[in-house]
């Protein structure tokens, strides 16, 4: 199977080497604001033991920061920023799971009482419903949805897709404006405009991986990932 790969727009500083920011889309910003939903267990797995310092505080607190304007209405940030982790947990990061091994579960349950007008399901036979206290007995089979037919319309995942987002270095995330990009570049002090270059790159799941590290041992991520080529052992 073929990894889905999002395109990435960097904003380089030749003179120094190093990222200043990129542009993205709502594809790229829901798989970073996913990573905060990966268990523990799940990082393991995908990474191995790692010390857990570097961009995901960065990561989290532009989350916690973003006005909920950005935030589909159907979606709350609590689920990410206070996450309930359930089993069966299938966090928003296909780009990372669409490789390995995790899946959804083949079966579910609900409480089968068509007088019970309630959306609950589990992947725990004998679960007791929350709405009619009944116990979820009954079998619901998941099927697996084909991707490559279905329509993008901005809706989905946790942000909106009406606007571009700005990601920082160090995955902090905010919308992206004219204004906060002239601020951005008075704020990195940049004198010669002719040192700057766009360069677009592709994020797939090796490249997912790599941010994933890097978030967790540095504070320059796109940097390292993308232009320094840092020895990031998967």
């Amino acid at each position: 199977m073929t990894t889905k790969k999002h395109n990435l727009k960097l904003l380089v500083d030749n003179s120094s080497n190093k990222v200043l920011f990129a542009e993205a889309g709502k594809e790229v910003v829901d798989f970073l604001f996913g990573l905060l939903a990966l268990p523990i267990g799940s990082v393991v797995k995908l990474l191995s033991k790692k010390c857990m310092i570097g961009s995901l505080g960065e990561l989290y607190g532009s989350l916690e920061s973003m006005n909920d304007t950005y935030i589909q209405p159907d979606k709350n940030k609590a689920s990410l920023l206070n996450p309930v982790v359930a089993s069966s947990a299938r966090p928003n990061t296909t780009l990372l799971l669409e490789g390995g091994s995790s899946s959804a579960p083949e079966i579910g349950y609900n409480c089968g009482n068509y007088n019970c007008s309630t959306e609950y399901f589990t992947d725990v036979h004998g679960t007791q419903c929350p709405n009619c206290q009944r116990q979820m007995t009954n079998v619901m089979k998941y099927v697996v949805g084909d991707s490559s037919n279905v329509v993008m319309d901005g809706s989905g995942g946790l942000v909106k897709g009406v606007v571009t987002y700005t990601v920082m270095d160090d995955l902090a995330v905010m919308p992206m404006s004219t204004i906060s990009i002239i601020t951005l570049l008075n704020k990195f002090q940049v004198k010669d405009i002719g040192s700057l270059e766009e360069r677009i790159v592709e994020l797939g799941m090796d490249e997912g991986l790599k941010l994933l590290l890097a978030s967790l041992q540095s504070k320059t991520v796109l940097t390292d990932v993308f232009l320094v080529n840092k020895n990031l052992e998967l």
